[in-house]
């Protein structure tokens, strides 16, 4: 991927970098339902500024146990792409992730339709 630089840092270049950051994300899997974590709507809002990129997600449920697999697997997607050096992933619980938040594929794939 092609690193970021402080003369390209315009507004529609931040949109593009999240679209990029978005795209990545999506080969981070919650390994027990074999769906990616932004189909899931597990990812909730992306902030970065410079280096850093903290990525706001939640997980199916609390104490759900892939918790550091799946964070550990946002980490690994994300550090050294795009010029990031540092990601924090936040998990939050509010709001409480909800099947409704799936995309259209996932809840097919996974049987809501």
């Amino acid at each position: 991927m092609e690193k970021r630089s402080d003369e390209r840092l315009g507004e529609q270049l931040e949109e593009s970098t999240k679209e990029q950051v978005w795209e990545l994300l999506r080969k981070v899997h919650d390994p027990e339902l074999g769906v990616n974590i932004v189909d899931l709507g597990l990812v909730y809002d992306l902030n970065g500024e410079d280096e850093h990129i903290t990525v706001i997600m939640t997980l199916t449920t609390p104490g759900c146990p892939m918790h550091d697999m799946i964070a550990g697997g946002v980490r690994h997607v994300l550090l050294g792409e795009l010029g990031f050096t540092s990601v924090d992933v936040n998990v939050v619980w509010e709001p409480a992730w909800q099947p409704a938040m799936m995309s259209e594929e996932a809840k097919e794939f996974l049987g809501y339709c």
